[in-house]
This record gives structure tokens, C-alpha cells and sequence, in this order.
């Protein structure tokens, strides 16, 4: 018998990662082909082809995204852009909405961005408890009036679904970097710290000449 559960644990531990997998991708896929919709039925790939072949939809959201990409780095293509922006924050709603998504998806893929860009052991949510925490730039706005000293904003995800967490902000002498990198520190919070980053290699006590 103990042969048997040796061998099921072992089968659980390959088929049900690459069954998560596959269901995510398959969501993805699934999600992308709907982009297909915007096309006349005539040019629909299972209209032309005769059949039905998953992941037309994320090609023609990459050409989307790059069209939109090319068209938004011109100087007419710029122009349409503010006058975009211009637009949607003068409706009332919609206004709060776009302006809190714009700032942060600037921020996270702005070539010159700074968040996410640290992996950090911080103690959260007591003096004693340590996690991971993600630096995500400096207190600023009224808020840096009230702070006494070099603080810095810091994102602490949950496990094992680290889209939700919690902002702080917390003293810079409180945050310890990490020698790992952000992809690194994320595994290890979403495996709830089973997958373990490996270790830097520690210097030599007496580095060569």
C-alpha cells in the first residue's frame, strides 16, 4: 500500500500542474477569441477555413496591440491619444474609473517605471512576522507631509493569489532587499513557499587578485 500512495502523490504532483496549466491557457485562449467577434462573419477564420482552430483571436489581439502601439507612438497618433483622454475624463463615472487604471497600467509597463522593480522582506502584519513585500516607489502627495523620515510604498500580495494584497508604507530601515529577482519572489509567494528561490552565492572569504 505504500507503494501505491507513493505512486499517486507522484502522479498528483505532475498531472495536476499541467492541468492547471492547460485550464489557464485554455481560459486565455478562449477569452482572446472572442476579439474575433469584431471581424465581419465573412472573415472568420472557421468560415474560411471550414473548421474550427483555437488561438486565431490571439493573433489578431497581438496585431491589434501592436497596430495601437504604432499608431500611438506617431505625432497624429499621440495627438489622438490626449485628445482620448481628454474625453473620457470629463464623464463623471467613467472619469474615476480610467483615470485610477491609466496611472497604474502607466506605471507597470512605462519603460521607465519603477514598481515591482524589488523584491523586499518586510514585517507584516506585526513586529515578528516577515513576508514578502514589493517596492513600489516613494510616498508622495499629502501624504509624504505627514511621514517623518524615508519611506517607501510597498505592496504586500496575498497567497496564493497575489493580485490582491495589501499597500503600505513602511520605513526604508524596516525593509530588507532581497538578492532575488521579482519573478523569483513571486513563485515563492504564489507556492506559498514551497518552490524555493535558490540561494546567491556567497563570496569567497579570500577573492583572487
Amino acid at each position: 500500500m505504500s507503494s501505491v500512495r507513493r505512486w499517486l502523490l507522484s502522479g498528483l504532483l505532475v498531472l495536476v500542474p499541467l492541468a492547471i496549466t492547460l485550464f489557464v491557457l485554455d481560459w486565455i485562449v478562449g477569452v482572446l477569441d472572442q476579439t474575433l467577434l469584431i471581424l465581419p462573419v465573412a472573415w472568420h477564420p472557421d468560415r474560411l477555413l471550414g473548421l474550427h482552430i483555437p488561438g486565431f483571436g490571439v493573433l489578431l489581439t497581438l496585431v491589434i496591440v501592436l497596430l495601437m502601439g504604432a499608431i500611438a507612438s506617431n505625432f497624429l497618433g499621440k495627438r489622438l491619444v490626449l485628445l482620448g483622454n481628454a474625453l473620457l475624463s470629463r464623464i463623471p463615472i467613467v472619469r474615476s474609473i480610467y483615470s485610477s487604471v491609466k496611472q497604474v497600467s502607466d506605471t507597470l509597463f512605462s519603460e521607465n517605471g519603477h514598481a515591482f522593480r524589488k523584491a523586499l522582506l518586510v514585517q507584516w502584519p506585526r513586529e515578528g512576522v516577515w513576508t514578502i513585500g514589493f517596492l513600489t516607489g516613494m510616498p508622495g502627495g499629502d501624504v509624504a507631509n505627514h511621514l517623518h523620515g524615508d519611506y517607501l510604498s510597498v505592496y504586500v500580495p496575498t497567497t496564493p493569489n497575489p493580485t490582491g494584497g495589501y499597500f503600505v508604507m513602511l520605513k526604508r530601515s524596516e525593509c530588507i532587499e532581497l538578492k532575488m529577482s521579482v519573478d523569483q519572489a513571486l513563485t515563492y509567494v504564489i507556492s506559498m513557499g514551497v518552490v524555493v528561490p535558490s540561494r546567491p552565492a556567497a563570496p569567497p572569504l579570500n577573492p583572487p587578485l
